[in-house]
């Protein structure tokens, strides 16, 4: 059975149970965002398994939130920008308003109130969204990251009080989390972001190395183009070293959920390197291999940590 399957079929029950979410209709609505993260985020769904079972339904949430808006906009075969727009203004409206009858709001929506996560986070996450329908190219790396604020650093700042933050110096790493798993994906897929129109490696580094647009879209990876994905991945290596500082910033029991996910996305340049660069025509993963010899002894360290610890309260 193929580890996405297995996943698919782990029961939430105990996790929303411990949560202390009864309402059938939230059960139902938290169980929906396991589902998308179950598909379509297989290193998400194995850190949150690091967590206690009262916290997973909040990574579930959130991520799949952020997936519902990406796909309007990212879909190869059937993107959606009018609905993107509409789904993003009716989330924000029904946040603001507490209720919503789409599954994924109401599940998100819970968890902002949980958690207590600030609002302005969902607006500026759905402001990138937005800036994907018509903008293709950035300038620097001051320009891109403006756009990962909103697209992935918001991300990292909803994800402290599910990892349980302890100091506010965490606010800093959790952005530069958010920027380094962004950049991961960046590297990873420029040849399928190239099928979409955009170019999202800032174009003074292709400037820099020598590289055009139409380089990439040969799909040979040439010699500047191996360069130049060496610089982005040594620059994203950086940004995941802040991101690491951070461990020690959130309670006992969020640091293996922590440290698996740096540790599986962090992979992911790895795998780039190991496939000699070979991103313009095929994407490269982390093997289900490498997850396992991850995941079993973080799930290990968690369950300690759980013991060592008091139980977290959802309220």
């Amino acid at each position: 059975m193929r580890i996405t399957e297995r996943l698919r079929q782990r029961p939430h029950g105990r996790a929303l149970d411990a949560a202390g979410i009864t309402d059938p209709a939230m059960r139902r609505a938290y169980e929906v965002c396991r589902l998308v993260n179950a598909d379509h985020g297989k290193t998400y769904y194995l850190s949150a398994l690091m967590l206690p079972p009262e916290r997973r339904p909040h990574v579930y949430a959130l991520y799949a939130f952020s997936r519902w808006a990406d796909e309007f906009v990212d879909s190869l075969t059937d993107p959606d920008p009018a609905g993107l727009i509409a789904w993003g203004d009716a989330a924000l409206a029904d946040l603001d308003r507490g209720e919503s009858t789409d599954p994924v709001i109401k599940a998100a929506g819970h968890t902002a109130r949980t958690l207590g996560i600030d609002h302005q986070l969902f607006v500026d996450f759905l402001a990138a969204m937005r800036m994907d329908i018509d903008t293709t190219h950035y300038a620097t790396y001051d320009d891109l990251r403006a756009y990962m604020w909103g697209s992935a650093s918001v991300i990292g700042l909803m994800m402290l009080p599910v990892l349980g933050v302890l100091t506010p110096d965490a606010h800093d790493r959790a952005v530069a989390l958010g920027e380094a798993f962004q950049m991961s994906n960046f590297i990873r897929d420029v040849g399928e972001d190239l099928q979409r129109g955009r170019v999202y490696l800032p174009q003074e580094d292709l400037a820099r190395f020598g590289v055009t647009e139409a380089d990439l879209r040969l799909g040979v990876v040439t010699p500047a183009i191996r360069e130049l994905l060496a610089f982005e991945i040594a620059r994203t290596r950086a940004l995941y070293a802040v991101a690491g500082q951070g461990v020690p910033m959130v309670r006992p029991e969020g640091r293996p959920c922590l440290q698996t996910a740096i540790a599986l996305y962090g992979g992911i340049l790895a795998e780039v390197e190991r496939a000699d660069y070979q991103v313009l025509r095929a994407r490269v993963s982390v093997p289900n291999r490498r997850r396992a010899a991850v995941a079993g002894p973080a799930l290990v360290r968690a369950v300690s940590a759980r013991r060592e610890s008091a139980r977290w309260r959802t309220t």
